[in-house]
């Protein structure tokens, strides 16, 4: 009996052995099955959290739909100060600050001579400044049978979802095609050539943008003149009848996104996106938001007519891609990169801020002092200091600077002057400091930033709506995750957009390949993945 005790016992943990490794195997499996074989990020540019609720009852296509039946974040913001497109669109499939994704303002955002454009003109572009990995490169790095494709109306919108992947990446180009740059390839594929081929934005050419309901539909008053310049800011609106005066002005237009969403289809179709086992990348940028909000403001009837066509135009594509893939598998997230405020002349007290004439004064007194001039530079709250040049000129930068902050600080309608160096004491508490913090990379000469009077914008040189300050107004944004994984509810609590991408990687069983400043915002999933 003894010499059996040893073969029975063998016998048995062979037995718990092969049942531990039968799990395993399976654990996988059901896991897989699980995980969404396409994403659907669609950002709209400008994009306020607040047009759902104004709007609720009108939104019966793809923003009600996901309104209704997603997990939505009510309190979400992009926690940085630099409001703009291009750290806006960097943050949110990076679930990084502008800190470290490098991408601080739009003026030094994707402009790149070294890559230029193919079939049109403009600037060349490429993510040579963004820093660290997306969603895309973590995907890849688990399967690189992954597939991403990155679509907008802006050359910033496309490009930095995708990060520095060399995936595909496409926008609209001022003569009505689409087009990218030669970092990501050297000729355009046979599918983009036909869909511009098409011609779809000149043939639109005299085209007028009529109000999509009847007037009772739109509280809001026609005839406001600080709207679009004082010039055309009443319905109808129509483009010019020449084709090439037509493809330019395109972007003003709600058409910009029909177009887009329509050739982002076909490139999903083309690239057979989320058709396979692995989980493949849609990005849609929507831009018209944007250009239209900038003309006539948040509050205008154009802006409500936008979100209308835009609530349709989504649901269609939704529907289209359903069409063609299990529901089961797809997830939608969407987001939008920042907010705006107000058109200052219809806000009591509000105004257009600028410090030119600091930034003169004092570059005449460095002038005077032999030291390059643009060795102080100012960008829409930043101001860079290059402290070589002061050297040179053996001139003291500190002296300049203290010199600067305490004439803006006196300047109307400027709220606070920080130095960069002093942001990190308080951002718990300091939301506005915090932001600033966020926003900019240590190796970046930025010393001082300039934080505007609520209400308050940038003088740009055009009578348009602004965005780009800590404000909440700006960093105020939707988030909402759709499909199966998630859990349909409202949400309270104070997100950032940096959540989105550690949330999506959850529920795709990925893992980030860096650091983040992101978390997963399991509140909104069924079930953990982790667990």
């Amino acid at each position: 009996m003894r010499s059996l005790l040893p073969i029975l016992i063998s016998l048995f943990l062979m037995c718990v052995n092969a049942q531990a490794q039968v799990a395993r195997e399976r654990a996988p499996r059901v896991r897989d099955e699980l995980v969404p074989t396409l994403v659907v990020v669609i950002t709209v540019d400008q994009l306020l959290p607040e047009y759902f609720e104004r709007y609720e009852a009108q939104l019966t296509g793809g923003l009600g739909r996901l309104y209704r039946g997603g997990a939505v974040f009510t309190n979400a913001h992009h926690d940085h100060a630099t409001t703009e497109t291009a750290p806006g669109h960097a943050s949110i499939l990076s679930g990084r600050f502008p800190r470290t994704t490098g991408i601080v303002r739009n003026s030094a955002g994707v402009q790149d001579p070294q890559t230029p454009l193919i079939g049109a003109r403009g600037p060349g572009a490429s993510p040579f400044r963004f820093r660290g990995s997306t969603l895309t490169d973590w995907l890849r790095s688990k399967t690189p049978s992954t597939v991403a494709l990155s679509v907008s109306g802006k050359d910033r919108g496309a490009i930095l979802p995708l990060g520095r992947a060399r995936q595909s990446a496409y926008w609209y180009a001022s003569n009505g095609s689409f087009t990218t740059s030669t970092y990501y390839r050297d000729t355009l594929p046979v599918w983009v050539r036909d869909f511009n081929d098409r011609k779809l934005p000149a043939k639109m050419a005299g085209r007028s943008w009529k109000l999509l309901s009847g007037e009772s539909f739109y509280p809001e008053r026609d005839s406001i003149a600080a709207e679009a310049g004082g010039k055309d800011f009443t319905f109808p609106h129509s483009l010019p009848a020449d084709s090439s005066r037509a493809t330019q002005l395109f972007p003003n237009f709600p058409w910009l996104d029909e177009v887009t969403l329509e050739f982002a289809f076909l490139g999903m179709r083309s690239l057979d996106l989320g058709n396979a086992a692995h989980t493949d990348v849609l990005a849609v940028s929507l831009s018209a938001t944007d250009y239209i909000g900038h003309q006539y403001g948040p509050g205008s009837r154009e802006i409500h007519d936008q979100i209308l066509r835009l609530d349709r135009s989504l649901g269609a594509f939704i529907d289209s891609v359903y069409s063609i893939r299990d529901s089961t598998r797809v997830v939608f997230a969407l987001t939008a990169d920042h907010g705006v405020a107000p058109l200052p002349e219809l806000r009591k007290g509000a105004r257009r801020v600028d410090l030119t004439s600091i930034i003169q004064k004092q570059r005449r007194a460095l002038a005077a002092k032999n030291v390059d001039t643009t060795a102080l530079r100012f960008d829409l709250g930043l101001v860079f200091i290059d402290r070589s040049a002061f050297r040179r000129g053996s001139t003291d930068a500190d002296a300049v600077i203290k010199a600067f902050a305490a004439e803006a600080r006196a300047h109307p309608g400027v709220l606070r002057v920080d130095h960069v160096h002093r942001l990190a004491a308080d951002t718990a508490r300091d939301a506005i400091a915090r932001r600033w913090f966020n926003s900019i990379p240590a190796d970046i000469p930025v010393e001082l930033v300039v934080t505007l009077r609520p209400g308050d914008v940038w003088d740009v040189g055009a009578p348009i709506a602004m965005h780009g300050s800590p404000h909440d107004y700006d960093t105020h944004v939707p988030i909402i995750f759709y499909g199966p994984p998630f859990a349909t509810g409202r949400y309270d609590t104070f997100v950032r957009v940096v959540d989105m991408a550690p949330t999506l990687a959850r529920i795709l069983a990925t893992q980030p390949t860096e650091k983040l400043d992101g978390h997963v915002l399991r509140q909104a999933l069924k079930r953990d993945g982790a667990k």
